[in-house]
Order: structure tokens, then C-alpha cells, then sequence
């Protein structure tokens, strides 16, 4: 009998080692070059070190990503919220939809040159990308499911088998599979072929208005929203009052008083598209985010020290401006396939 048994665990651990064996011989993922544009810097940090960027991956994560799947009710989708018309943000919501109609407490950041970040969310809450859809996906406003429930899900597929053993090499499908094709799709979201960029790359030239707009961008904005990526990715207190969820922003992760109020300071790329504006969506018009930086109370404690001056512009001065601000609108990556559902 034991003899018996014996041999049935031999003949198991050679079938297990020939199926392991036939999927690595199949296994043969198409590379995926990530191109740094020109102007651009290099990212402080490889997203892609320990997760090889694939063509098999690629498209994995662009189907997870628009599944609703993932969500508990099976509707609410990463693009529910992060739409590609509006450069991957929530288009005209101050706060994002989640299930049974509930409300996040924060407006949907556009997922725009995500490679060049080291830290993600309007908090810096995330500091692997990997990691970052955890948080949504289990957040009881936003899709409200459990990781072991949507493992379970997806195991069920069988397009989602065959798409995981293509994308790494065996069918025995992971969360940490699922994360990483995740973080290859939202890492490659490269924006970098605006107006603005053609006019760097000698390809355009600005109109006189959008020169002027620019060169009051370079000497009043640039500070914080440094070029190329439009973000110095960098925490400061803008004089935004505390709101009615009392999100006291950066300070809630490190504990720090001095970072009361402190969020992200956002990419101006495809500014034109991604409104409402601020972590809570409470501008709803670029026109009234300049009126909030021309009237800022320069008193408030622990205001950032870049704002301490007002910022003081003639109309035509704002006209000028938010005509430079739209030249950052790429439709080239709104409107690219590659990106869409």
C-alpha cells in the first residue's frame, strides 16, 4: 500500500512538472519599451524594475481596469471614475461615485505620468503603485469588495485565466498578478504630446497670447507646477480651508501638525479637462481657482511660503494665462486607443 501510495505522488509530482514545464514553453511575452519623452526627466524611481512591462500585462491590466467586475455590485469600474475624455479624473463630480451611489471624500485624481511619482493619492498615503488599487477596491464608498472576493471572481473567468498565463507564465492567477498588470496599464499613461509640448519640441509655436500666458505661468506658477510634469509632486498648503469631511490632508499620514492641509500639488497637464479642481472638487471653473490665488489670505497659518505674496493679474493678464493652461491639453492621449475600453 504504501508502495501504492508512493508512486501515485511520483506520478503526480511529474505531471505537475511537465504542465510547469509546457506553460514556461508557451510562456513568451512580447516587451513593452517604456519611452521617456523628450523634455522629460528620468522617473526618480522604475516602476517597472520588478514588474517587466509586456504588451500580455499591458492589456491585462487595461481589461481589469475597466471591469466592473471588481467591484461588489459588479458596476463601479477603476474607470467609473478615472475616465479617459477627462484625462482619466472624474469629468464635472467634485467627489467620485462609488457603490450604491455613495460618495468618495475626495475628488478623482487624473492618472496622468503616474511613472514619474514616487508617492500616489492627494496624501502620499501610497508609495508603491503597486499597492495603490487596494484602497479603492476595498473602500466601502468606492467599490467596497474584498481582495479574496474579486481572486474569486476572476479565477472563475476563463478569459482571465488565459490572459493571466499569458501575461506571467502560468495559470495559477494572484492578487499580486492582478496588481502588477494593474500598475503596467496605469503606469504606461503617458501624456506628453500637447501644444505645449509640440511647441518644446520645435513643432508649434504659441499664438502672442499664449507666449504672454506663458511667460506669467514661468514667473508666478512654475514654482509649484514645475515643467515639464506640471507638479513638483511636492505637499503645500494653498489656503484651502478645511472642508466638511475635516480632511486635514498630508497630516493624517505622517502625524506631523506641520503638514495641516498639505495635499499633492497636481499635474496642470490637462488642466482644461480634469475639473472640478482641488482634493475636494469645491472650483468648479479654472476662473475660480485663479480668483482663489489673486484673493488668498496671506495670514493663514502655515501657509506655503510661495504664497505668501499675492498673486496680482489684470484681466487680460488671466485671459492670457488660462489661454497658456490649455495649450497642456493632449487629445492625442484622451483620445488614444491604446487607452480606451
Amino acid at each position: 500500500m504504501k508502495l501504492k501510495v508512493l508512486f501515485s505522488f511520483f506520478l503526480f509530482i511529474v505531471a505537475a512538472l511537465i504542465i510547469t514545464g509546457a506553460e514556461k514553453a508557451m510562456y513568451n511575452p512580447t516587451p513593452v519599451l517604456f519611452k521617456i519623452p523628450y523634455g522629460f526627466p528620468k522617473p526618480a524611481t522604475n516602476i517597472f524594475a520588478n514588474n517587466s512591462l509586456t504588451e500580455e500585462g499591458f492589456q491585462l491590466g487595461k481589461k481589469l481596469f475597466y471591469d466592473g467586475k471588481l467591484s461588489k455590485d459588479g458596476e463601479v469600474s477603476c474607470g467609473s471614475c478615472h475616465q479617459p475624455f477627462a484625462a482619466f479624473s472624474t469629468y464635472d463630480h467634485d467627489l467620485s461615485h462609488g457603490i450604491n451611489n455613495n460618495f468618495s471624500t475626495r475628488n478623482a485624481q487624473a492618472l496622468i505620468n503616474l511613472a514619474w511619482m514616487k508617492e500616489w493619492h492627494w496624501d502620499g498615503g501610497i508609495n508603491n503603485i503597486e499597492m495603490q488599487p487596494l484602497a479603492p477596491l476595498t473602500a466601502a464608498n468606492e467599490m467596497g469588495e474584498t481582495l479574496d472576493n474579486v481572486m474569486l471572481k476572476i479565477k472563475a473567468d476563463s478569459v482571465y485565466r488565459r490572459m493571466f498565463r499569458n501575461a506571467f507564465g502560468n495559470a495559477n492567477i494572484t492578487s499580486s498578478q492582478m496588481l502588477k498588470a494593474l500598475a503596467q496599464f496605469t503606469g504606461s499613461l503617458v501624456s506628453a504630446n500637447s501644444k505645449y509640448d509640440k511647441v518644446k519640441r520645435g513643432e508649434a509655436s504659441f499664438i502672442l497670447p499664449e507666449q504672454k500666458g506663458y511667460e506669467i505661468f514661468k514667473a508666478l506658477c512654475n514654482s509649484c507646477h514645475a515643467e515639464p510634469l506640471f507638479t513638483d509632486n511636492s505637499y503645500r498648503n494653498n489656503g484651502i480651508t478645511l472642508n466638511r469631511f475635516d480632511d486635514i490632508g498630508r497630516q493624517k499620514i505622517t502625524g506631523n501638525k506641520s503638514d495641516s492641509l498639505k495635499f499633492k500639488v497636481p499635474t496642470l497637464r490637462n488642466i482644461s479637462l480634469t475639473l472640478p479642481y482641488m482634493h475636494d472638487g469645491r472650483f468648479a471653473y479654472l476662473d475660480k481657482v485663479i480668483d482663489h490665488y489673486t484673493n488668498i489670505d496671506t495670514t493663514i497659518k502655515n501657509l506655503d511660503t510661495q504664497l505668501r505674496k499675492k498673486i496680482i493679474l489684470s484681466n487680460i493678464e488671466r485671459q492670457q494665462l488660462l489661454l497658456f493652461l490649455r495649450t497642456l491639453t493632449d487629445t492625442a492621449f484622451t483620445k488614444n486607443k491604446r487607452f480606451l475600453p
